[in-house]
């Protein structure tokens, strides 16, 4: 299998759907399915009846899973989306964004 281009803590911008635009931080990668959890993006209602851990029932607003496929990474330069490529720096293998050439990991 490839190595992951998206990872757990990654800022990205959405390319598809509703949120088309916005940006966020991956909370969650699910790599068999290919689909990630963007914070604060494709949020869902979830009605909850009371229990006993939740006395009181409610509304949660919960973001739900979206296709890997319609989100980017965000360029560290600008916050534009990019695609990634790896390279090998200083004998480690980096992501870099393909746009500004910028290194994406630390």
């Amino acid at each position: 299998m490839a190595a992951a281009k998206i990872k757990k803590g990654d800022k990205v911008v959405v390319l598809a759907g509703k949120d088309k635009g916005q940006t966020g931080t991956v909370a969650k990668v699910i790599p068999a399915e290919g689909k990630v959890v963007v914070e604060g993006v494709n949020v869902m209602t979830r009605h909850r009846k009371p229990s006993q851990a939740n006395p009181q029932g409610g509304i949660d607003r919960v973001a739900a899973p979206m296709a890997i496929s319609n989100v980017a990474v965000a360029d560290p330069k600008d916050g534009k989306p990019t695609r990634v490529r790896f390279e090998t720096k200083d004998g480690k293998k980096v992501r870099v964004a393909v746009k500004s050439g910028e290194t994406i990991d630390g």
